[in-house]
């Protein structure tokens, strides 16, 4: 059985779900791919925060009104969650808990008997703590159950037409922010207009880290001659938005570049002392 059909029977086993909706590559396949198989019996649930880009839920509503499944939107301020404006490694597991415990609320009140969510087989090798709050909700990733990587997933939303198949990968805005620095609205609004100009003035991929007063700025290698070219106007608006320092990071974009602190900490606490 291949990983496709393996999917389909999870979901078929499903009576009925709610999917944790974002619009990213891998929660719109989910969706895609439930609504297949459930028909009615899927809504998509998308949850607005402060650290959630606003263009994303424009493309998400669109989204699911092009295939008509239902789609409910949830607001939640990440700010008010106890610790969670502290910034501490855990951030993403206080945030998930509180915020698919507001997907849960919803989806009782509709009857709705199950929650599922995007995560796909990838996503296990780096420091996810949100992943713990999943496994205590009883929340269920059938992309990871079925061993589907980021690149399979965008496959087959290829080959099924998806317009998320390219769709760059979407982290919410916290994410930006080093651990231990207060995450505040004025943060996320100055890092959410940084991001959205870098990306009008045709980057592909880019997140800008905010590390004290330091914009450092991540992107693509090949998309390096796009942002000097566009340098005086970049570092003037992102003055105006608030930072003091802006920075090209030379290793450009990756992924959880954030958690290599964490990392870094580990390995010297696990080294052995010679003095």
């Amino acid at each position: 059985m291949d990983k496709l059909e393996t999917l389909t029977q999870y979901l078929g086993g499903l009576k009925s779900t709610a999917v944790a909706f974002s619009g990213g590559a891998d929660s719109a396949f989910l969706l895609k791919m439930a609504h297949d198989v459930l028909g009615g019996a899927v809504i998509a649930v998308t949850v607005l925060t402060r650290a959630f880009p606003r263009r994303e839920l424009a493309q998400a509503e669109e989204f699911c009104r092009a295939r008509r499944i239902a789609h409910i939107v949830l607001e939640l301020d990440e700010l008010s969650i106890e610790g969670f404006a502290q910034n501490p490694p855990n951030r993403c597991y206080l945030c998930k808990h509180a915020l698919f415990s507001a997907i849960i609320a919803a989806a009782r009140q509709r009857h709705i008997a199950s929650i599922i969510e995007g995560s796909n087989a990838d996503d296990c090798s780096d420091y996810r703590p949100g992943l713990q709050a999943l496994a205590e909700l009883g929340v269920k990733s059938p992309l990871c159950s079925a061993g589907l990587t980021k690149q399979e997933i965008r496959s087959f939303s290829q080959t099924l037409g998806l317009p998320t198949a390219g769709k760059q990968p979407l982290a919410c805005l916290a994410t930006r922010i080093a651990y231990g620095e207060e995450i505040t609205a004025r943060k996320l609004s100055m890092i959410e207009q940084a991001e959205q100009l870098l990306l009008d003035i045709g980057l592909r991929q880019v997140r800008v880290r905010l590390q004290g007063e330091t914009a450092r700025i991540e992107t693509e290698p090949a998309d390096f001659t796009v942002l000097l070219y566009n340098r005086e106007h970049i570092v003037r608006k992102l003055k105006q938005y608030g930072f003091t320092y802006i920075a090209l990071d030379l290793q450009g974009y990756r992924s959880g570049s954030m958690n290599e602190t964490l990392t870094a900490a580990r390995t010297a606490q696990e080294e052995p002392s010679w003095t």
